[in-house]
């Protein structure tokens, strides 16, 4: 086995360089451990590296295209989503799957996404919907610096919510969304379970008329408390949506997130969603991707 692996770095949700969400992607990665994994994904320090590794033959013959692992610098995550649509672009790209319909396996199960050609948007369809009963906005919002105050009169109730990773759903003012700050130490006080878990507040101001989400997504387990881009929660979204009230029971129905612009890191995720009878039956995400660096690493000991 060679001593070193390729490596990929792509900006994931734009269409251009150092926007959007970045990712390291790691090719070869099959003979390494979980640990050595890890080991990499701390040498990159992105929110999340991700490994696509080679299908086992019985995979191959139900059309799997490859295996993903995803990491953050600390953990293995079971899903996520800038990691699934940019890994598969860049596979794309080298000619490791042909553009159209894909199928990666990650720990969350089989998950479909669709690569556009010519280095075109990713599609990826999230995995199963779940949503909570409403849950107390007040330890959300000290969380990310706001107050009562910032919430909209009559605006739906906070609620854990994901396609595959759960989220904590928060709707705010605009002007409150600008003026929101982690605070990592409150970040880490939700508990697993009962409020937000380990995944993250999704805050928002939702503009009805244009279907158009603008998100931050706070988190202790990412850099600064902060992600530019989460295709993960851009899935959750929909169906807190639903559930909300603020998109169609029935029938599909398309919505925008905006997200990154605090960051100076500005992305856009295009997202649809399908209910029947209030009940999600499928969301899907899509993005750009942008090409920004290509290397090789060193295999760390193991």
């Amino acid at each position: 086995m060679s001593s070193r692996l390729e490596y990929s770095i792509v900006d994931v949700f734009t269409d251009v360089p150092f926007a959007g969400n970045p990712l390291a992607v790691v090719l070869g990665a099959e003979a390494l451990s979980t640990a050595q994994l890890q080991t990499l994904a701390r040498q990159f320090q992105l929110s999340e590296t991700a490994f696509p590794l080679a299908a086992t033959p019985e995979e191959i013959a139900r059309g799997v295209g490859y295996r993903l692992r995803i990491f953050t610098t600390t953990a293995e995550l079971p899903f996520a989503g800038h990691p699934s649509v940019g890994s598969a672009w860049v596979m794309a790209r080298l000619g490791r799957v042909q553009p159209g319909p894909i199928v990666q396996v990650c720990l969350e199960g089989e998950l479909p996404l669709t690569v556009a050609p010519d280095g075109g948007p990713v599609e990826l369809t999230g995995g199963r919907p779940f949503v909570s009963a409403p849950i107390d906005p007040a330890p959300l919002l000290e969380a990310i610096g706001l107050v009562d105050a910032d919430q909209p009169a009559g605006s739906p109730p906070p609620r854990l919510a994901g396609m595959g990773l759960d989220f904590a759903y928060l709707p705010v003012h605009p002007d409150a969304l600008d003026r929101a700050r982690p605070d990592l130490a409150a970040l880490r006080r939700l508990e697993p379970g009962a409020v937000a878990g380990p995944i993250g507040v999704y805050a928002l101001a939702w503009d009805a008329a244009a279907r158009t989400a603008h998100a931050r997504m706070f988190s202790d387990d990412v850099a600064g408390g902060e992600d530019p881009a989460t295709g993960s929660a851009a899935l959750g979204l929909g169906v807190w949506l639903i559930e909300s009230g603020l998109l169609p029971a029935d029938g599909p129905s398309a919505y925008t997130v905006r997200q990154g612009v605090e960051m100076g890191r500005p992305s856009t995720l295009r997202c649809t969603v399908e209910a029947v009878g209030g009940a999600v039956v499928v969301a899907r995400v899509s993005g750009a991707v942008a090409a920004v660096a290509q290397g090789w690493i060193e295999i760390p000991p193991a």
